[in-house]
């Protein structure tokens, strides 16, 4: 739930850390621009929540709802993938962390909504790490599985205080 609270905070305390960090203007909820996704991480005691904000395209290679019978499974196939959550993200080992909780939210491949042009997925995921001490960053594996996606502009908050990062297939780790 503390999650839930920190992230939206974690938007408005982050971007002008981002702007001056990454060298660009960074928009409430990011820019729809193809290629880039924005990631949130938020540490609060032995929870490690992340949202993930990404063009459809990036993910799926089409952003408008699924016309071919391909498309479908297409679709299908990510949003189950990215329920299971398998091989997503990757906290540091000793600290213990499971899967607790996914939400992925994507209207127009659900059938709830026609975006147009520029459709978006919204995602979270919640963990619990046993030692969260030891939780200091972690690997994210979303550049393997989507090949669209070359750059996270990504915000930590954690006990350590804020920060921001650019990750991309290079480099694909948090720390803090």
């Amino acid at each position: 739930m503390l999650g839930r609270l920190i992230l939206p905070l974690l938007a408005l305390a982050a971007a002008p850390a981002l702007a001056g960090e990454l060298g660009h203007e960074h928009h409430a909820h990011g820019a729809h621009q193809h290629g880039v996704a924005q990631l949130e991480v938020a540490v609060d005691g032995p929870t490690l929540t992340i949202r993930l904000e990404s063009p459809l395209d990036n993910l799926l290679g089409f952003e408008h709802a699924p016309r071919t019978e391909k498309q479908k499974q297409a679709a299908q196939g990510l949003l189950a993938a990215l329920r299971r959550g398998d091989g997503l993200f990757t906290p540091t080992a000793t600290a213990g962390c499971k899967l607790n909780e996914a939400k992925v939210e994507a209207p127009v491949l659900e059938g709830r909504a026609d975006a147009g042009d520029h459709a978006d997925l919204d995602a979270d995921w919640r963990y619990t790490c046993a030692q969260p001490a030891r939780l200091t960053g972690m690997k994210v594996g979303l550049f393997a599985k989507y090949p669209g996606l070359k750059r996270l502009d990504a915000a930590v908050v954690s006990g350590k205080g804020q920060a921001a990062f650019r990750l991309t297939r290079k480099q694909p780790f948090l720390s803090w």
